[in-house]
């Protein structure tokens, strides 16, 4: 029997966390009083992949970009639907009693995927080369 309290298994970790805090701050505190501190113009402005910075950052953007980023994240989830179905579907007969059911399953949950897919493309949502200018 353990003459210590249960919380005592939790000071190594506690230990663990205090020394990776404690060295972040360290590095930090060190880099910022042993480097140098030069503000040029050209440190500080903005850099993104070595092309200079035109224009304002605020700009407006064309709906496309946001339509084709809310897209890209529908078909991810997609991905993410059809993983655990295709992970189980040997088991799918215990779980449903037949294998063909979870098939057919898949099969409408595809075709209501495919008939966005078509209604999309149908919009002009993915045509980028049309002169329509925003949807």
């Amino acid at each position: 029997m353990p003459t210590h309290p249960y919380t005592w298994n939790y000071i190594p970790l506690l230990i663990q966390i205090l020394v990776a805090v404690g060295m972040g701050c360290s590095m930090t505190t060190v880099s910022f009083l042993i480097g140098r501190h030069r503000r040029l113009k050209t440190k500080l402005e903005a850099y993104e992949c070595g092309i200079p910075a035109e224009g304002d950052a605020r700009g407006r953007f064309s709906v496309r970009f946001y339509m084709v980023a809310m897209l890209f994240i529908l078909f991810d989830v997609e991905a993410v639907f059809m993983m655990p179905w295709a992970v189980i579907y040997r088991q799918l007969p215990a779980i449903t009693g037949s294998r063909w059911f979870g098939f057919w399953e898949m099969l409408v949950y595809l075709g209501f995927v495919f008939i966005g897919l078509f209604y999309i493309m149908k919009k002009g949502v993915l045509d980028w080369a049309s002169d329509k200018g925003d949807l």
